[in-house]
């Protein structure tokens, strides 16, 4: 008979065990009647960051998963607290972060019987993670949570369901044998490249682009991806997922594509003959706003399938876009180095012209903002920018005005964590708290509308003992100012339709550990910021309010005609 190995009192011991196994080291929650999760956290020396709502855990533990690049764990009760996080849900899935979510259940025997906070929560959270499951017994436990664990880390990264009915989760665990552990990876660095479409696409270029997106965070150690665009002669441009990826200070970097970008790196995208799609979905806000996109070939790599669009003509490559950087990169050195050398220079200097041209527009911009009464959005920027250490990061909202973030070199350099294509409303005010948590050494600014921090306020409060250190710099218009600039544009009634009511700035976050103040005025706001910064430092949390102008739109947005003019 095989020996017993290990023996747990309940379900959630067991799943802990196998968390600090995995280097698990806090979670993320709201959990239901259920606290024997709390006991075995405690136990084990894991920490649970308390949520107000569950949405907002949810966002937490994809900010702690995209800056960590690590497993997150969420926390969730049994029925409408899974339905609650359902938003969070499908924003990890979009932004392809690894989270675990562990949540309670109906015991089997109720099934059916319309017990208390029934649901079919499979059902409800299948199409919105990486893979769904209720364990259905005690021995099931153990495999269900490592299977779990492999499916929500990759590659792809996604979030994960796993459900613990009642039944399971009070009864006693056995776990026979060696504990499984997930699979070892391949690392694979330098890679040998099979001649082929995409590789030839690439030596033919004589003024290519290179769009880096959120798939490559954490894949670009030693900066491959920027040697690449040297070796190649690239534009450097980025979805706004794939921020933060790469360097921005680097002399090819130009910013944001599609939607977010300038108009002198529009131009560059107009006159380019190749794009190189790394790890990036190719989505709408990459490829559309401002110019259009250029009738060019387009190579795409991405380990997922599913991000592979149909929808561009040009190789497709399936697999780890750092490995065939790095397998270019190596064929291109046997190349000869001479050959396309004019060429190459000649579009360098129209990069370079491109980023100069950049450069003057914020000059430009803000010497206007110097005539203007209040605090102007890009003037806000520049002071966070000049005041900022190293390391630090940037989490965003994507509403109307905290659009001006996107817009390089408006905001330049540090890291960036940003909503995907879903952009949920308050998801960067949440997600700055997971992000702190992952990243306790870097400066965390979270730059957002008052429509997110008030989505986010309670969480705020009562988190800021267990984060300590994030700033918050609220723009306020009064709500939804997107929603409202749409209005505009369609000659509705503000006053029937009211999505935004300019006036007083959000209630007061209270704490002593949070420092509170409305900015107006220009000449103290550099001090104002640097205070904030210096109370983030000694773990406090300081919220900047900052009234702004509902004209007080980016460029990049105006000239795409996306807003009123």
């Amino acid at each position: 008979m095989t020996p017993v190995s290990k023996r747990y009192a309940d379900a959630w011991s067991a799943i802990v065990d196998l968390l600090v196994a995995n280097d698990v080291d806090t979670c993320f929650g709201l959990p239901g009647d259920d606290l024997e999760l709390l006991r075995a956290l405690d136990a084990a020396g894991l920490d649970l960051v308390p949520c107000r709502d569950q949405r907002n855990a949810m966002y937490m533990a994809t900010g702690y998963a995209l800056q960590s690049g690590r497993l997150a764990v969420c926390a969730l009760g049994k029925g409408p607290a899974v339905t609650h996080a359902a938003t969070g849900l499908l924003e990890a899935r979009e932004s392809g972060a690894p989270v675990l979510v562990l949540a309670a259940g109906v015991p089997e025997r109720r099934r059916g019987s319309g017990g208390f906070q029934e649901l079919d929560q499979v059902a409800v959270t299948a199409p919105l993670v990486r893979w769904a499951h209720r364990v259905g017994h005690p021995d099931r436990v153990v495999p269900a949570t490592v299977t779990a664990l492999t499916r929500a880390v990759g590659p792809p990264p996604g979030p994960v369901y796993l459900e613990i009915p009642d039944d399971v989760r009070t009864a006693e665990i056995l776990v026979t044998g060696p504990q499984p552990t997930l699979p070892e990876p391949l690392v694979l660095e330098s890679v040998p490249v099979t001649p082929g479409p995409a590789l030839a696409a690439i030596r033919a270029s004589r003024r290519p682009v290179v769009l880096v997106g959120g798939g490559m965070r954490h894949r670009n150690a030693d900066g491959v991806v920027e040697r690449f665009a040297e070796r190649v002669g690239a534009a450097l441009f980025t979805t706004a997922s794939g921020r933060g990826a790469v360097d921005e200070r680097h002399p090819l970097f130009c910013g944001l594509a599609g939607l977010y970008a300038a108009a002198p790196a529009r131009e560059l995208w107009s006159s380019c003959d190749l794009v190189v799609s790394l790890a990036g979905r190719l989505e709408e806000t990459a490829v559309e706003g401002g110019t259009p996109w250029p009738p060019v070939a387009v190579v795409q790599v991405n380990i997922d399938p599913g991000g592979l669009s149909a929808e561009f003509s040009g190789p497709r490559v399936l697999g780890d876009a750092r490995h065939a950087v790095l397998g270019w990169s190596r064929a291109l050195d046997e190349d000869c180095e001479a050959e396309h050398a004019d060429a190459t220079e000649v579009w360098a200097n129209k990069i370079a012209i491109a980023r100069k041209a950049m450069s003057l527009e914020v000059e430009a911009e803000l010497a206007r903002a110097a005539t203007l009464p209040g605090i102007r959005i890009a003037e806000l920027l520049a002071a966070l920018d000049a005041t900022a250490g190293e390391p630090r990061v940037l989490v965003q909202e994507n509403g109307l005005q905290d659009m001006w973030s996107y817009c390089f070199p408006f905001h330049v350099g540090g890291g960036s964590i940003v909503p995907s294509e879903q952009t949920p409303l308050g998801f960067g005010a949440a997600a700055a708290i997971g992000v702190k948590r992952a990243a306790p050494d870097h400066e965390v600014t979270a730059f957002i509308g008052d429509g997110a921090f008030l989505a986010a306020r309670a969480d705020i409060a009562v988190t800021a003992p267990a984060h300590g250190g994030v700033l918050y710099v609220v723009l306020c218009n009064g709500g939804y100012g997107w929603l409202d600039a749409q209005r505009a544009r369609l000659g509705l009634d503000a006053e029937r339709h009211p999505f935004t009511r300019p006036g007083a700035p959000p209630p007061v976050v209270d704490g002593s550990d949070i420092r509170y103040r409305v900015l107006r005025d220009k000449a103290a706001l550099t001090n104002e910021v640097l205070a904030a910064r210096r109370f983030c430092s000694q773990g406090g949390t300081a919220v900047l309010m900052v009234p702004v102008a509902p004209d007080d739109i980016a460029p990049p947005l105006r000239d795409a005609g996306v807003v009123p003019q």
